[in-house]
This record gives C-alpha cells, structure tokens and sequence, in this order.
C-alpha cells in the first residue's frame, strides 16, 4: 500500500472533518439557509429542527438536557463565557476562582482578565506527574471562592485530572466546577451528571467537526448555574449568548457527537494500541522519558522528551513527512519552551526536545510504523552530531557544567 504523506499526528491540534459530518452539513448552506430565529416561515422551522436536532445529539454524547447546552464559536469563547460570565454573575458571592498552571491559555487569559476587573485568582501547581494535589485544591478555597476551573484531559501531555474528587470537592464548599474538555469529550466517557460538572466548554473541531463551532455546557439544576452574557444581542441561546446561529457548523457539531458516540470505546482502543506501540518503540532509544502521568490520559495522546536532542532540530529532521507538535507547541511562534512541560519540572533541555503525538481517526498502523522509523533515525543521527550527546556518552556530569556566558 502506498503511504501517503505527509503523516498527520497533530490530532490535538485539530481533527480533519469526517466525511460523514460533511454530509449532514451541505444540505444547510444553499437549499436550507434559513435562520434558525426566524419564526415565522419554513425556511426558519428547518434550521430550527436542524439546531433542536443537533442540541440532543450533543447532550445526549455528555448526559445532559439539551436545553443545557449553549451554541459558541469554539471552546474558546466558551472558556470565556464560562469564566468571566460566572465571576459577573456570582460576583455578590464573592469573586475567587482556582485553576491550575496547566491550563489551555483560554483558561489563563481569561483568568488574567477577571484579576484585571479585580477578581482573585489562585493558580495551583500540578505535580511531577501532571495531576492537581487535591488537598491542595481544598485547602485553596475560602467563603470567597465560587469557581474551580480545571481542564478535563491535557491538550499537551494527555493527563486526565481527577474529575469526580474535584467535582465532589467544589460540592463540599458550595463552588461550582467547570471543566474545558475540549481533548476529552469524544475520546472518553464525559458525563456530566456521574462527573459533577457544573459548567464545561468544549469544541467541533477537536472531534472531526468544522471548526468555528463549540458548546458550552450549563448546568440548570442542582445547582440551576446562570452566567451573564459576554455577547449581546437578540437573546438568542437563552440570553447567555446572542448572534445568529452558525447553522452548518451545529448540524456538523451534532453529526461529529453521535459519530463518536458510537466509536468512541473501539476508537479509544484502536488508538491507545497504536499510541503504546509508537512509545514503547520510542522509549527504546536512550534518555527518551513519556511526560505525564500514564495511567491517568487520554487515548490517543503521547508526549515524549529525548534528551541531548533540539526540539526545532528534530522537528526539521522530518517535519516533510510527519506533523507534529514540538515541547513549544500551541505558542510556536516563540521558542519559548512549553509551559505545561515547564509546570511538570522539566528543564528547558528537556521541554525543548519533546514531541506531543497525537494520533487521530483517520490514523494507520502503517502511519505509526513509519513514525517510528523516522523520528528515530533523526534522533540517532542529531546525537551522533551533539557535542553534549558525546560528553553525556563519557560521563561528563552535563548538569554540573558551567557555561560560558558572553
């Protein structure tokens, strides 16, 4: 079989559309136009059954009520709505919120705003491993607190937080949970209602929809969450967020929630055998070490430090035939080290020469074999011309070296 390249293994990144997903959407853009808030006319029913129809599909993937669930452009301005909307709205409560330094940058920007309307934010250290100490977490909240905001599955590293303790935690005290599982519904089981989620932001695009649509999950009893609009207008989405809604892209978004639906446990083993023959390959070349926490991730996630390696090196070395992301993946503009590999205790060595896979559905057997003989052959050969792999390879003690500073 001829191997098409280049191979795509940037999965967390964004997913290609599924064929299927196509489908369900093209009828809505030239025959079926309207506009689902146009009451008074056909052309107005049809995209309205259209949304009501998609608005199950995606609650029923989560468990939830579909009059809980809120059309957005991506997770991203859900995140947004999420964070400054419950700080607004709950601010006679109080106005601190927790996240952890491992959060998606939507989450930590969004934050970083709510400190600059006067909010106080508690950023929680994860520990070697990737995971939130939960003793910390609940020491970390006072009478002020009304908002956990911790990620579901890690867009770099794969980590899956300790969902229920959290969510039981933030019961405990009368705080709401919100969760960006934007990496994780589609790939795992994500129930709302068995998990305890309050609030959870998610998107099309990492789950083979389009891009330019997501969800954001509101919670409407015990406790009924309310949080104030960030985007006014007409009040569409039951006044949380106005503008006409993108059609397409939630016919597309409710097609993408049943497919996974449906595939998601063969998929998740499908992918996390692939995933484990791609590691276990990589780990055996020397000082090649997994991030994150193994038995706690979502399946289709690897992130693989190799040491005496520079990241944008290896990256050269094959980005012809392979896409991925390097240890400075969702910022790659700067060649600032990964911050999430920062926050686990990595030296900069080592979170600039890691490589974040992220295998998808469209991903083969053949893909993965070819991975492995491309990445290690780079790294071998990047070795042989590193002064430092050769200084390593006769026992200097590398960390104990001091360099020259001009």
């Amino acid at each position: 079989m001829e191997l098409n390249l280049p191979i795509y293994l940037d999965n967390n990144a964004t997913t290609p559309m599924d064929p299927r997903v196509l489908e369900a959407m093209l009828p809505y853009f030239v025959e079926k136009f309207g506009n689902a808030a146009s009451r008074n006319h056909s052309f107005g029913w049809v995209a309205e059954e259209a949304v009501d129809y998609a608005r199950e599909q995606v609650a029923k993937l989560i468990n939830a009520d579909a009059k809980e669930v809120i059309f957005t452009s991506g997770a991203t301005e859900a995140n947004n709505l999420a964070i400054k909307g419950v700080f607004e709205m709950y601010a006679s409560k109080g106005n601190h919120i927790i996240t952890a330094t491992t959060e998606h940058k939507a989450v930590l920007d969004a934050c970083k705003h709510v400190e600059k309307m006067g909010g106080q934010v508690t950023y929680l250290e994860v520990q070697p491993d990737g995971l939130i100490d939960l003793q910390q977490l609940e020491s970390a909240i006072t009478d002020k607190t009304i908002l956990i905001a911790i990620m579901y599955g890690n867009n770099e590293i794969g980590v899956i937080q300790p969902v229920k303790e959290i969510s039981a935690i933030a019961r405990k005290h009368g705080v709401l949970f919100f969760t960006d599982a934007t990496q994780a519904v589609g790939k795992v089981p994500v129930d709302v209602l068995a998990d305890g989620i309050d609030l959870m932001s998610f998107s099309g695009h990492k789950m083979y929809g389009p891009k330019g649509v997501g969800v954001l999950y509101v919670r409407r009893k015990n406790p009924r969450v309310k949080v104030t609009a960030q985007m006014d207008g007409g009040g569409h989405e039951r006044g949380m967020r106005s503008g006409t809604l993108n059609v397409t892209g939630i016919v597309g978004l409710g097609k993408a929630c049943e497919l996974c639906m449906n595939e998601m446990a063969d998929e998740a083993e499908r992918l996390s055998a692939m995933r484990d023959k791609l590691e276990k390959a990589l780990l055996q070349i020397e000082e090649a070490y997994v991030n994150g926490n193994t038995d706690h991730r979502l399946p289709h996630t690897a992130n693989i430090s190799f040491k005496y390696v520079e990241g944008e090196g290896l990256m050269m070395g094959f980005n012809k035939n392979i896409a991925l992301s390097s240890g400075s993946a969702c910022t790659s503009a700067s060649l600032e080290p990964s911050y999430v590999l920062k926050a686990l205790g990595l030296g900069d060595d080592l979170a600039h020469s890691s490589l974040r896979f992220g295998l998808g559905r469209f991903t083969t057997e053949d893909q993965i074999d070819f991975t492995i003989d491309a990445i290690t052959t780079t790294v071998l050969k990047l070795r042989e011309m590193s002064p430092l792999w050769e200084m390593y390879k006769e026992g200097v003690d590398i960390d104990a070296i001091e360099w020259a500073h001009h």
